[in-house]
């Protein structure tokens, strides 16, 4: 069959399956112009340069919105007095309001300015504000701080793929899928970049640990250093992301030492072997808004929202858990982050194989929700500390695990520029709302053991597992309509359609 001309946008159809033996997957290691092991040659420096920059960039991110626990045990909620009422709960939920609502004019500005001055600059301004948070003298400054820091944030957080800033005026970047979808969606490729932040997480809390023992040093408070010197590593990163950081597939050949002209061509032609909407569109606002019929693009949504509730609630209150809820000392707390977090690299890199191996994807976030049903409720109801400790690794394992499975999932079944462009948007804004609804539901007056947030948390996965079991039934028929040759579906020419 003719394949549709690039400048057409195919016609939406709600029937975006999970592709399992698609001829434009099975052959998007043929080209025209390089043998596979040239291929290979080139994707693995493409790989080794966007992971290592990238992934320093994710880490700092990471680091610097959800250092706030660390310090919050240190001595912040004291000498701040975040114990009154909601401020902590208030501080954590003011940086999401900025971080969604702020999305699309960082959009605008990061299509201007390209990714390496753009990102670059803001990793360098997350680093000023966080040195600012560690003078902050009371807790309306250190709001102010997290809520600039939210909208800075916006323009680094957003979890779309890389081609899509490179062919559609982008909502946003992340670090994440700039890198697995320059070269293909495989769920290896976000789970190796996520592993990163998970050692980022692992480390935070042993660095907290160290830098708190500097408690004193002109005159300032151990918490007061966290901020400042993670501060400081941030603005170096920052620096480097201007220095390394590459351009969209497109413009790839224009930075410095990376790829030639014939390459980043290449690069195109992949993409659009891989899910066939390589090349370039005009914006249209309509095309954009069209798929918002799609009620799978929402279901994607909401597996997100419900993922993110949970990863930022440990990420926010595991610390305030272990140190106020499990009796832990501050220094115990802090440096308990780290095991739980590194089982969860593990079983996010397992998951991520088994995936790829396999061609499963549901199967993997359902796993992954099961992790968290068990692990939640042993953190938060069982008796005695080494269960519930327990518990943690699981909870932590699961709601990790499963960032970049979802977001492999929703790679995997949307097809389409404009499909693929809103789907990304709503998934990154419910993320965000994710993180707003964490903070809403984790109240002060119920710590430390946070009984609402944990119920919450549960409800959550128990949504994950039904929109997964709907979405995977469904996904099932319709591969099976379609290996009949009796339904349409929206993709690359090799799919079928309805003649």
């Amino acid at each position: 069959m003719a394949q549709t001309p690039p400048s057409i946008e195919k016609p939406t159809s709600f029937e975006n399956v999970e592709d399992v033996n698609q001829r434009a997957l099975n052959d998007v290691d043929f080209d025209e112009e390089y043998t596979y092991a040239e291929q290979r040659k080139i994707i693995h420096r493409i790989d080794r340069r966007l992971v290592t920059i990238t992934g320093l960039a994710y880490c700092v991110s990471l680091m610097d919105r959800t250092n706030l626990s660390m310090a919050a045990i240190a001595g912040m909620t004291k000498e701040l007095e975040l114990e009154t009422g909601t401020r902590y709960s208030l501080i954590v939920l003011m940086f999401f309001v900025p971080y969604v609502i702020f999305q699309p004019p960082m959009t605008i500005i990061t299509r201007k300015l390209g990714p390496t001055i753009f990102l670059g600059a803001i990793v360098i301004s997350w680093g000023v504000i966080l040195i600012g948070m560690g003078f902050t003298q009371n807790w309306q400054q250190m709001l102010a701080c997290r809520v600039l820091l939210g909208l800075l944030e916006a323009g680094n957080s957003i979890h779309l793929d890389y081609h899509d800033l490179s062919t559609n005026p982008p909502q946003g970047i992340s670090p994440a899928v700039y890198t697995s979808c320059l070269v293909g969606t495989r769920d290896k490729r976000f789970s190796v970049f996520y592993l990163i932040g998970c050692v980022a997480s692992a480390l935070a809390g042993i660095l907290a640990f160290g830098l708190m023992q500097m408690h004193g040093l002109h005159g300032l408070g151990g918490w007061r250093w966290i901020f400042i010197m993670e501060g400081v590593i941030t603005g170096v990163i920052g620096i480097l992301t201007i220095l390394f950081l590459v351009d969209f597939p497109d413009r790839a050949h224009k930075s410095w030492l990376f790829l030639t002209e014939k390459e980043s061509k290449f690069i195109v032609r992949r993409i659009n072997r891989d899910r066939s909407d390589g090349d370039e569109e005009p914006f249209s606002l309509k095309k954009f808004l069209a798929p918002s019929l799609d009620l799978k693009i929402w279901g994607f949504a909401m597996i997100f929202f419900s993922t993110t509730t949970v990863t930022y609630a440990i990420a926010y209150f595991l610390p305030i858990i272990l140190q106020a809820g499990m009796g832990f000392s501050v220094g115990a707390a802090q440096c308990l982050v780290a095991p739980p977090f590194g089982f969860a690299g593990i079983v996010m890199y397992a998951g991520a194989w088994v995936g790829d191996k396999y061609r499963v994807r549901g199967l993997i976030v359902i796993f992954n929700a099961l992790l968290c049903i068990i692990g939640v409720p042993i953190m938060g109801f069982a008796k005695g500390n080494a269960a519930r400790y327990v518990g943690v690794f699981f909870a932590v394992a699961g709601a990790n695990a499963n960032i970049p499975s979802v977001m492999a999932y929703q790679a995997n079944n949307v097809r389409g520029q404009w499909t693929r462009a809103l789907s990304s948007a709503t998934l990154v804004g419910f993320g965000g709302i994710g993180g707003i609804v964490s903070s809403l539901v984790f109240r002060a007056e119920d710590a430390p053991n946070y009984t609402p947030g944990m119920y919450t948390a549960i409800a959550c996965n128990l949504l994950i597992l039904l929109i997964v079991g709907a979405m995977s039934a469904w996904f099932k028929h319709c591969n099976k309509l379609a290996d009949q040759g009796r339904k349409v579906i929206e993709g690359s020419p090799d799919f079928r359609y309805t003649i």
